[in-house]
């Protein structure tokens, strides 16, 4: 129990830090947001595929749910870390009207990669993982269809 009460709070340090930090990059000047909505939707796209799987292994898991969470709360905290690098890509001699989209990219990939390891870790099914690739998948097809409008 005692494991528990350290996971709970380090989940939700985690997410708490994950959330600032993506707020803080997704009210940057630099990034084409039209208004405040559609920075508030891009905010809850991209904080709905983590409550997803926070639900879903609060609802499936029995004794691994607060670890996983946890543990998938770090990869969500460094992967919104990871968007800080925005301001060393700023400096890079390509359009700055892009440069947001290389901090995404790589966040993504770190997060893909600190994912499977978290489902590893924690000897979860793969299904864990594979279910968070389809909500990362869906996560960036609204971003870029109702937010973005490029589809």
């Amino acid at each position: 129990m005692q494991y528990a009460k350290k996971d709970i709070a380090l989940l939700i340090l985690y997410f708490a830090i994950s959330a600032i930090l993506t707020a803080w990059f997704i009210d940057q000047k630099y990034i084409l947001y039209a208004n405040n909505s559609q920075m508030l939707l891009s905010g809850t796209i991209a904080g709905g595929k983590w409550a997803i799987q926070i639900l879903a292994a609060l609802v499936f898991l029995k004794h691994k749910k607060f670890e996983f969470i946890r543990k998938i709360g770090e990869v969500c905290a460094i992967g919104s870390a990871i968007l800080l690098t925005f301001y060393v890509v700023d400096y890079l001699p390509f359009s700055h009207e892009y440069n947001f989209i290389i901090p995404i990219v790589l966040a993504v990939l770190v997060m893909i990669v600190l994912y499977f390891r978290a489902v590893i870790s924690t000897k979860l099914n793969l299904k864990w993982f594979f279910g968070w690739i389809l909500c990362l998948c869906i996560a960036i097809l609204l971003q870029l269809t109702i937010v973005f409008h490029v589809i």
